[in-house]
C-alpha cells in the first residue's frame, strides 16, 4: 500500500465516522454518484456501513448531455446500485457549454439532487468531494483572490449536503476500490485544460507535490477546514452585530461599526451591501472600508453609493423597496417588513415605549398602514401642508421618504408619518375637525430587532 493511503478497512472505518460526526444515523440518504473513482467508493462503502449505522441509502447519476458515452456511465450507475439493492434515479440536465460551464454545471446538479431528494423525502445528499477536491478549490480561491471564507472551500455539510469523504485523499479512494477490485469511470473533462480545476490538478499539484511532499495537499485540506471553523465563528459574530448595529432599512449605526475589529467590519459592511442589491466583491469592499475610515462617502457598482452621514452608514441610489399594498392595522403589534419597524396600535398606552409613540384621535376605523403617495397632505396647527414638503425641511433622505410608515384612517387621512409628524406625543390628538364619536389610541413604533426607530430620528 503506497504512502497517504488506507486500508479498506481503515477507509470504511473513516466512513462510518464520518457519518456519525455529521449526524446521518439513523437517516436516509440520496447518494451523488457520477461512476468516477470518488463516487463510486462513495457508493460502496456507504453500502457497506449502511446496516450498523441505520443508514437508508438511495442513488441519484446525473447526466449532464455533454459526451456521447454519459449514457453508458448512468447505466453502469444504475447498475451498480441495483447489485448492492439501492434504489436509483436519474435527471437528463441537457445543458450548453460554453462562457461559465462550471458554476452552471454545479447550480443545476445540486438543484436536480434537491429535487431528487425531496420527491423521495430522504434527509440529505452527500457528495462525494475528497481532501484532494478541497485542496484544488482552495488553490483556485486563492488564485482569484479570496477571503478566509472563500479560503473554507467545501465545508463539510452545508444544510441538507453531506461531504463524508473529505477526510480522505484521492489516492486513498483509488487505492480502497483497487482493493477491492472495483472499476471506475475517467471523466474526460477532469484533463481539459480549458478548465482552471484541470489545470491545477495536473500542473499545479504535482509540482506542490514535488516541491513540499506528499503531504502538502493533506496539509492545504486541513488549513482549508480549520478556515472554515474560523469563518463560521466570524460569520456569527458579525450576523449579532449587524442586527446590533441595524438601525434602518440598509442602515447601520456608523460609530458601532467603527468599533469592531477588522474581519467583523468586512463582513457587516458586505451584509450592508447585499441587502441593497451590491455585489460585495474585494474590490467593492476595499472601497467600503476606506470609505468606512475616512467618513466620507464612495461610488460603488450600480450607480449607488456608500454615505457615512449623520451617524450612519447607509447605501443610497439603489431602489428602496416597496409595499405593493398597504395593511390595516390590527391591535397588539403589526410587523412592517419594508421600515424594519413594528407598529403596535392599542387602546392604551406602553408603559415604558422603546421607540416612537404618539396619540391620536379618530372615528373612522380600521387604520392602516402604507408609504406615503402623490398628493398626501398633513393637517397641523397651521393649516394643511404637503408631506412632501415636510420630509424636505425635516431633511428626510430622498432614498428613506418612501421606507417611513405613514398611519392614516378609514378615510385616508393621514394620522402619523412615523418619527417625522407629529414630532411630540404632545402635538396630539389629531382631530381633523371630527367630535364626538372620535376614540382616542395609542400607537408606537420600535425596531423589531429591538429599541426604537433610531434611523428615522438621526437621519432627520
Amino acid at each position: 500500500m503506497s504512502r497517504g493511503t488506507k486500508s479498506a478497512d481503515a477507509f470504511l472505518d473513516g466512513l462510518r465516522r464520518a457519518y456519525v460526526r455529521l449526524g446521518a444515523s439513523q437517516r436516509g440518504i440520496l447518494l451523488a454518484v457520477s461512476g468516477g473513482a470518488d463516487s463510486t467508493a462513495l457508493l460502496i462503502g456507504s453500502a457497506r456501513v449502511a446496516s450498523p449505522l441505520g443508514l437508508r441509502l438511495q442513488v441519484a447519476c446525473l447526466n449532464h448531455g455533454l459526451r456521447p458515452e454519459a449514457a453508458f456511465e448512468v447505466e453502469r450507475v444504475q447498475q451498480l446500485a441495483k447489485e448492492h439493492g439501492l434504489a436509483f434515479h436519474t435527471r437528463n440536465l441537457l445543458l450548453a457549454g460554453g462562457a461559465g460551464f462550471e458554476a452552471r454545471a454545479r447550480a443545476a446538479r445540486y438543484a436536480a439532487l434537491e429535487a431528487i431528494r425531496s420527491q423521495t423525502r430522504l434527509d440529505f445528499v452527500a457528495t462525494a468531494h475528497t481532501a484532494s477536491d478541497q485542496a484544488e478549490t482552495l488553490l483556485m480561491r486563492l488564485s482569484r483572490g479570496t477571503s478566509s471564507r472563500g479560503a473554507a472551500s467545501v465545508l463539510e455539510q452545508r444544510g441538507r449536503i453531506l461531504r463524508p469523504l473529505l477526510s480522505f485523499l484521492r489516492s486513498d479512494v483509488e487505492a480502497f476500490l483497487a482493493q477491492l477490485g472495483v472499476s471506475f469511470v475517467r471523466d474526460p473533462m477532469n484533463q481539459d485544460p480549458k478548465f482552471l480545476r484541470s489545470r491545477i490538478r495536473r500542473e499545479v499539484v504535482p509540482a506542490l507535490e514535488g516541491a513540499a511532499g506528499e503531504g502538502s495537499v493533506r496539509a492545504l485540506a486541513r488549513f482549508a477546514r480549520l478556515q472554515a471553523e474560523d469563518a463560521a465563528l466570524l460569520d456569527g459574530m458579525a450576523e449579532e452585530a449587524y442586527r446590533r448595529l441595524l438601525v434602518g432599512p440598509a442602515c447601520l449605526d456608523a460609530s458601532g461599526v467603527r468599533a469592531l475589529l477588522p474581519p467583523l467590519q468586512r463582513r457587516v459592511l458586505a451584509t450592508l451591501l447585499a441587502e441593497a442589491g451590491v455585489q460585495p466583491d474585494c474590490a467593492t469592499l476595499d472601497r467600503a472600508m476606506a470609505a468606512l475610515a475616512r467618513g466620507r462617502s464612495s461610488p460603488l457598482a450600480r450607480r449607488t453609493t456608500l454615505k457615512t452621514q449623520g451617524g450612519l452608514i447607509r447605501v443610497a441610489g439603489s431602489e428602496p423597496a416597496r409595499a405593493a399594498h398597504g395593511f390595516e392595522l390590527k391591535e397588539g403589534w403589526n410587523e412592517d417588513p419594508v421600515s424594519g419597524l413594528r407598529i403596535s396600535l392599542s387602546e392604551k398606552p406602553l408603559s415604558a415605549p422603546a421607540g416612537w409613540w404618539t396619540q391620536v384621535e379618530t372615528g373612522c376605523l380600521p387604520m392602516f398602514l402604507r408609504r406615503r403617495s402623490p398628493g398626501d397632505w398633513v393637517l397641523g396647527a397651521s393649516g394643511r401642508r404637503k408631506l412632501q414638503d415636510l420630509l424636505v425641511d425635516r431633511r428626510v433622505q430622498s432614498e428613506l421618504r418612501d421606507v417611513i410608515p405613514v398611519i392614516c384612517d378609514a378615510k385616508g387621512e393621514i394620522l402619523w408619518v412615523v418619527g417625522v409628524w407629529p414630532r411630540r406625543p404632545t402635538d396630539q390628538p389629531q382631530k381633523g375637525g371630527r367630535t364626538g364619536s372620535d376614540q382616542r389610541w395609542y400607537l408606537c413604533a420600535e425596531s423589531s430587532t429591538g429599541g426604537g426607530g433610531a434611523w428615522i430620528e438621526t437621519s432627520l
